[in-house]
């Protein structure tokens, strides 16, 4: 399984449930309480992933970035940028030095 048409397949289904009955859908009760909501439960996802990462064993923090990487697309898919941007991002910037690039967005 290809982990890069996996996200894909997830970014797919979250685009097709944002519209749902926010009753049947966690997409769609995330999409119905804004984007603030979306914000925030990425954070809270993020938190807990780092938390799995110091104190939890392999399994833990693999659910925690799976939830993450959930909520990450979740918040994509309600701004408009779609995960292909986001790829095209990675890959524009592979084989760059992550100091040079930090340097290159600094005013």
């Amino acid at each position: 399984m290809d982990a890069v048409d996996s996200l894909s397949r997830l970014a797919s289904t979250i685009a097709a449930r944002r519209a749902a009955d926010p009753n049947e859908s966690y997409v769609a009760k995330l999409h119905a309480r804004g984007i603030g909501k979306i914000a925030q439960k990425l954070g809270e996802e993020a938190v807990e992933t780092v938390i799995a990462a110091l104190t939890e064993d392999r399994a833990a923090l693999a659910g925690e970035a799976a939830d993450l990487l959930f909520h990450l697309l979740v918040l994509l898919d309600a701004k408009g940028v779609p995960l292909g941007e986001v790829l095209a991002e990675l890959e524009r910037r592979e084989g760059t030095s992550g100091i040079a690039e930090k340097a290159r967005r600094t005013p």
